[in-house]
């Protein structure tokens, strides 16, 4: 199988080596593995692309390449750029940091992935839930490492892979807890945070500069029962299923009775 990793935290993140290991596992040894991720760290970019200026892409080692561009840009350099041949598998992670419930829209994991669905590719996205248990642990993607071969896995075999236009993409989350504490898998929803959202917060420089932080929203606060969120805050692994249609099927019935 021929498997290509992405991220947006980095090319040196952490994460991406423990990502890294899993796409080799699941590689096998007749397989190949490239690596193509941002330079530097491109959290929050979502599913951005630099379409009005050029960047460049720099081969470090064999098949492994820092891009100075977003993580859909990193598809999107290994699909039309670097790679002889399409890969088989794009995998994106592993993010330090949950991408459940509004983090999702936010996130450049996600966008990597995303951008791999619309090319036609199978993609997984896959994020660390980090908390208060983590922090305690000497690997802070204990779960991830221990459970993101058998999760990856489990997708490829019983998953769903329809080739539609906007094809199923998957949104994996390790639970913030020790490996052993994992109690499994529980495919949910994208969940939201009730009373918290991004916001800004003022500094002012050692210049005299004031500056805007952009500040996230508190991470320990549960989502809907069987929602992304909360299945991770009680130990599960949350798969969930998403498209790029940004559609709200459910409304268009309604709205058609109204303006129509």
């Amino acid at each position: 199988m021929r498997i290509l990793i992405t991220n947006d935290d980095g090319i040196d993140a952490p994460g991406l080596k423990i990502l890294t290991e899993i796409a080799t596992e699941i590689a096998g040894p007749q397989g190949e593995v490239w690596t193509v991720a941002p330079a530097f760290e491109q959290s929050g970019v979502g599913h951005c692309i630099s379409y009005t200026h050029p960047f460049m892409a720099t081969e470090l080692s064999p098949r492994r390449i820092a891009a100075e561009g977003s993580p859909a840009d990193c598809v999107l350099v290994a699909l039309h750029d670097v790679m002889p041949h399409r890969p088989d598998l794009v995998l994106s992670g592993i993010n330090r940091g949950n991408n459940s419930a509004e983090n999702t829209l936010y996130s450049g994991t996600i966008g990597a992935a995303m951008e791999a669905a619309l090319q036609g590719l199978p993609a997984i996205a896959l994020s660390q839930y980090m908390g208060p248990v983590t922090r305690t642990l000497d690997n802070p993607f204990e779960a991830a490492a221990a459970h993101g071969v058998a999760t990856v896995r489990a997708l490829l075999e019983r998953g769903l892979w329809e080739n539609e236009d906007y094809r199923l993409f998957y949104n994996v989350n390790f639970p913030p807890v020790a490996a052993a504490d994992v109690k499994g898998i529980r495919v949910a929803p994208q969940g939201f945070r009730r009373g918290t959202a991004f916001g800004l917060e003022p500094h002012m420089s050692p210049s005299g500069r004031r500056f805007l932080w952009v500040r996230g929203g508190r991470q320990d606060i549960d989502t809907e029962p069987g929602s992304d969120g909360n299945v991770n805050l009680v130990g599960y692994t949350s798969v969930t299923p998403m498209r790029a249609d940004l559609t709200a099927h459910d409304s268009l019935d309604a709205l058609k009775a109204a303006l129509e």
